[in-house]
């Protein structure tokens, strides 16, 4: 929500995005591309997904055991292509 009250393009995207992964039932990582096939797949259970066309970037690590997602990242295109999107925790 932090994020989306600094760019307010990017609300209702990243909401859609979160009632989507909220109900998904992902056990691998093909489960996440056959939904998002645009989704990048960056270290070990980190996805990066696209949001509102690429003009933001999501980056999670996915604990399928669990059912858990955990954002990483939450930025900009731009912000995106500045980090290290294997080791990159809870960054703005």
């Amino acid at each position: 929500m932090e994020f989306w009250l600094r760019h307010p393009a990017s609300r209702q995207a990243l909401q859609a995005w979160f009632e989507d992964a909220s109900h998904a039932q992902w056990k691998t990582s093909q489960d996440i591309k056959l939904r998002y096939a645009s989704a990048s797949f960056v270290a070990v259970n980190r996805v990066v997904f696209n949001i509102k066309g690429n003009d933001y970037r999501l980056l999670v690590a996915v604990a399928y055991r669990f059912a858990a997602l955990y954002i990483k990242f939450v930025g900009t295109h731009a912000q995106y292509d500045a980090i290290d999107a294997a080791i990159v925790e809870n960054q703005p």
